[in-house]
């Protein structure tokens, strides 16, 4: 049979879009739909804005900071309604590049929804007509929840919406405790939003190692930021001047400007046609996958946040990359998930490589724990209440260091240099025998020569 395409990308995201190009330049002929905008979750409504939103949200304590260094700021003011303009005018610029990477691989661009209609069938809504396709890869990701079972949800906006508001409110309540949660947390905090959190759980950032989530939990207090574990929203209501009127399990009524949910993401794939094509999923929605991203329909692949392994841009990346040197290279490769670098941009941001310690304690027997809490070299001048931590954990049997947690400036940063001695299988003993780039927060990394305790079976000892 003669198909239209050798492969086509529904999903116009980092992961479909490396996907389109690779396998283009390999001479095969690709299309990709996006019915949103090419550049998907990260480049449109979330890592990028984001970050830009985290710069701009740090400039007022640069500015407090520089009196201790003999400056003299001038009154600062600060216009939201620029910053919105200057950052849809970057993810544009952005989207533009994206597209044409496409049209010089000679990939077919396709703004429109696609869906499945059969095994190699795909109707493409926008254009009304039905294109086949010999291989296909699924790479549309997620989207936020938007806790429609709450009464008042619609009240509530989610992460998409709020890098476009048009004004920025004076007070915030967000509901959820994951790193998006916590970044949008310190933006609005540090845009002067009057800003509190509410989770369901004991303490904010399920999953990252205890230390640091407790750190970063001191700090947003230090910054005024309002933490409210063990409760979550009960109702949402329309307040007087439309002030947002949230009711928490506890019984507490708060009055804000604006309400968002941070509650997690869910993979969209409602309507895509699944079953029609006789693709499985989880009972969640998320598409299920083997080790090579292939789904149980043996031509049809899943890549990225939709199927649910590490939900980050480079890890879809990497998936099509894997994808693409399986079934257009005859090079056989399989994802790997382990020893991936992670960053959170909190206000001091986290990056983190590896286990945690709770995890680590679980799978090994012994660990050495090293560990430093300190005040930042630059805060000694500005005066600025802040610690830092750096953390290693190091397995006692081969001495490998198998986890590293860092909050403090550049943490995410060092993160990423980090990965690379630690994918290697770096032991502590290298570490120690790293000269110090002095004076850097960086060289404690190398310069914890005593373990501060240990972790025997799980429990610490000495700490």
């Amino acid at each position: 049979m003669a198909y239209d395409y050798d492969l086509f990308v529904i999903g116009g995201g980092s992961g479909g879009v490396r996907a389109a190009n690779r396998t283009a330049a390999l001479g095969h002929k690709v299309g990709v739909a996006e019915e949103s905008r090419f550049g998907g979750t990260c480049v449109i409504r979330g890592c990028v804005p984001k970050k830009l939103y985290v710069y701009a949200s740090t400039f007022h304590e640069h500015f407090e900071d520089a009196a201790g260094y003999g400056w003299t700021v001038g009154e600062a003011s600060f216009d939201w309604k620029k910053l919105v303009t200057n950052k849809e005018a970057e993810i544009t610029r952005l989207e533009g590049l994206y597209k044409k990477g496409l049209n010089a691989n000679q990939v077919d661009v396709l703004d429109t929804r696609a869906e499945l209609r059969g095994p190699h069938d795909i109707w493409l809504s926008a254009e009304n007509r039905m294109i086949t396709a010999q291989r296909i890869l699924i790479a549309v990701g997620g989207t936020p929840n938007r806790h429609t079972s709450l009464e008042g949800h619609e009240l509530g906006i989610i992460s998409d919406q709020a890098f476009d508001l048009k004004e920025l409110p004076k007070s915030i309540l967000i509901s959820g405790a994951g790193y998006i949660a916590v970044e949008f947390a310190g933006i609005f905090n540090g845009l002067g939003v009057d800003t509190t959190i509410v989770y369901r759980g004991p303490e904010i950032l399920r999953g990252f190692d205890d230390d640091v989530r407790e750190l970063l939990h001191e700090e947003y207090i230090k910054r005024g930021i309002r933490i409210i574990t063990e409760q979550q929203i009960s109702k949402l209501e329309l307040g007087d001047h439309d002030k947002r009127k949230a009711t928490l399990s506890g019984g507490e009524v708060l009055e804000v400007d604006q309400v968002m949910f941070a509650l997690g993401r869910l993979p969209l794939t409602d309507s895509l046609g699944l079953n029609m094509a006789g693709v499985a999923t989880d009972d969640r929605g998320y598409i299920k996958v083997d080790d090579y991203s292939r789904t149980n329909v043996d031509h049809i692949w899943a890549v990225g946040d939709v199927t649910d392994r590490v939900q980050l841009t480079p890890v879809a990346i990497h998936e099509s990359m894997c994808f693409v040197a399986t079934e257009f290279r005859d090079d056989p490769q399989q994802p790997d998930h382990e020893m991936i670098p992670t960053a959170v941009f909190s206000h001091p941001e986290i990056g983190t490589v590896g286990m945690t310690e709770a995890e680590a304690g679980q799978k090994f027997e012994k660990l050495n724990v090293f560990r430093a809490n300190f005040r930042a070299m630059k805060h000694t001048m500005s005066g600025r209440d802040s610690r830092m931590l750096m953390k290693l954990i190091v397995d006692v049997a081969t001495d490998k260091v198998i986890g590293a947690h860092i909050l403090g400036p550049d943490a995410g940063e060092m993160a990423q240099i980090l990965a690379i001695p630690m994918k290697m299988g770096s032991t502590k003993a290298d570490f120690d025998r790293t000269m110090a780039l002095h004076p850097s927060a960086a060289e404690e990394l190398v310069t914890m020569y005593e373990p501060t305790y240990t972790v025997e079976n799980g429990v610490r000892i000495g700490a």
